[in-house]
């Protein structure tokens, strides 16, 4: 009887893929169970042989393993005669097979020396490279990456051989790369020094620096080959790290300047535009921060499913009550005293002194906290060392915005028409029907709304209190003068400059002789160039 040929033509093409598929199952997932031997071993005995059960345990690891070692990590295993127990929730199981049991009085607790604690968190950590979520298998590769000294090079293997993911196989290859520099042959040794060069991480460069030492007489690299390619490879290192160093920097004094910016922003239409000496700018600024604060705690006593949003709506919140606030004042106390510049900063002193105890008696003298929202919590890792944190991200970009809407409003609206009339000519624009005394509040208002902004700015990147506008004040005062008086572009170079330089200054000097320079080389500016970077008239300047 003639057979089908079709059968053994399906027998050569399916069995094959099918022990391939039980073959991939197989490795990608845990091969044998944690018996009680295992668990004994690795919580009973001395360091060495305890660290070799762990060894053990992970060529073979069973997919209990990595919980196993989080409760050793966390003290929550206990030896009672030869049964190891592990603390679940309010009771006692058994770590081999998982039933409750009740401890006899003469168990005692597992206890791990640091050096033990540090192999079982990188074996832990190595255990999650085979987990099916992407995110947690870049987070294992994260956390080995920080200390790739405790690496177990089998499991580095045996994850590189099955990762799918492009970025992480990446990663992996030079995990496995400083696992072959500590135990590999002369020849893997110097392969992994040359893949180790495309690294950017500190951790992988101690470990080249701690090949080239001295053990005694004798290298900790025998090879001298090997040590010529490791000085090789910490030269591109070290170029790539200063790179992010200096972006970093740089990145640290653009976000400083932004925030100088928002701050002076509302100071360049108060003092640059109507000539007040404003020295209630900073309590202006704690103001919107307050509010900030009021509407977050408003959204988590009665809105809590929509807390993380609180942020929008704080924004015109915090315009509001600052500008009201500023209006108010404007109305009551400072357009008697228009003309009087002395008069004006008195008054406006005054101002601040109550504006910070009113805040004092209705939130108390201490910080408040204001958390950032999930979305901008974290940041952008470009780098091993260089890492954009979202929330400085956000307020540059709020920065933009609040900066574009300003010189659209001043420059292309009727309510800006009037303020740049009444700043150059106040008389003329009066006898052309400009309502001046209207005109003021409204710039004051707007100056003084603007610092309610720079405050739920600061709100997301500093501490919260009474006394926080204090150190802004002086700051936006040098940012409105260098740029030059009334001119919002000179504005804006100004406080870029200053936060780059005061950052540059700040990493070789220190913060306190920082702000003395940069407030030095301002004082020398403004002999040379009184009118600033750029100049403009204004009411102050005619008078």
């Amino acid at each position: 009887m003639s057979r089908c040929p079709i059968v053994p033509l399906l027998a050569r093409l399916v069995l094959p893929l099918l022990m391939g598929l039980g073959l991939c199952l197989g490795l990608s997932r845990p091969a044998l169970a944690l018996d009680a031997g295992q668990a004994l071993a690795l919580s009973r005995g001395g360091t060495s042989a305890r660290l070799q059960a762990l060894h053990q345990a992970l060529q073979h690891p069973d997919a209990r393993l990595a919980g196993f070692l989080g409760a050793l990590l966390d003290n929550r295993v206990q030896i009672d005669g030869d049964t190891v127990e592990l603390q679940q929730g309010g009771q006692w199981v058994d770590a081999a097979t998982g039933k409750a049991l009740t401890p006899g009085a003469d168990a005692q607790p597992v206890v791990n020396n640091n050096y033990l604690r540090k192999q079982f968190s990188a074996a832990r950590a190595a255990l999650h490279l085979f987990s099916a979520d992407r995110a947690e298998r870049l987070l294992a590769v994260q956390r080995l990456e920080g200390d790739p000294e405790a690496l177990d090079a089998g499991l580095v293997e045996q994850a590189l051989q099955h990762e799918t993911d492009a970025g992480i196989r990446q990663r992996l290859r030079l995990l496995a790369a400083a696992a072959r520099l500590r135990a590999g042959t002369p020849a893997q040794r110097l392969t992994a020094a040359s893949e180790l060069a495309s690294s950017d991480y500190p951790a992988v460069r101690a470990l080249l620096l701690s090949r080239l030492q001295r053990d005694g007489q004798t290298w900790v690299e025998p090879d001298a080959a090997v040590r010529q390619r490791i000085q090789a490879s910490l030269r591109a290192i070290d170029s790539r790290l200063a790179w992010g160093e200096r972006v970093g920097m740089l990145f640290s004094g653009i976000s400083l300047g932004s925030i100088l910016l928002l701050a002076a922003l509302g100071l360049a239409v108060t003092y640059g535009l109507m000539g007040v000496i404003n020295m209630a700018q900073g309590e202006f600024i704690m103001l919107g921060a307050y509010a900030t604060y009021v509407v977050q705690s408003l959204f988590q006593t009665w809105l809590p499913a929509w807390q993380n949003y609180a942020l929008v709506l704080a924004v015109p919140c915090s315009f509001l009550v600052a500008g009201g606030v500023g209006v108010v004042a404007e109305r009551v106390v400072i357009r008697r005293l228009y003309g009087r510049p002395l008069e004006t900063l008195l008054a406006t002193w005054g101002i601040s002194l109550l504006l910070i105890q009113a805040v004092r008696s209705l939130f108390g003298p201490q910080n408040v906290q204001v958390d950032n929202p999930p979305w901008m919590s974290g940041g952008l890792h470009l780098m091993a060392n260089l890492i954009l944190p979202y929330n400085r991200m956000v307020i540059l970009g709020f920065t933009a915005c609040v900066l574009l809407g300003m010189a659209l409003l001043i420059g292309r609206t009727r309510l800006g028409l009037f303020v740049r009339a009444v700043t150059q000519n106040r008389p003329m624009a009066a006898c052309v029907g400009v309502r001046t005394a209207r005109v003021d509040w409204l710039a004051f208002g707007l100056g003084t709304g603007i610092a309610g902004l720079a405050g739920c700015a600061l709100s997301q990147v500093g501490n919260v209190s009474p006394e926080m506008g204090t150190q802004y004040i002086v700051d936006c005062f040098m940012v409105v003068v260098l740029g030059g008086v009334g001119q919002l572009g000179g504005t804006v170079v100004a406080a870029l400059g200053l936060g780059v330089v005061n950052t540059l200054l700040e990493g070789v000097a220190g913060a306190v002789l920082a702000k003395i320079a940069v407030l030095g080389m301002i004082i020398l500016f403004i002999q040379k160039r009184p009118q600033g970077l750029f100049a403009l008239k204004g009411r102050s300047v005619e008078g």
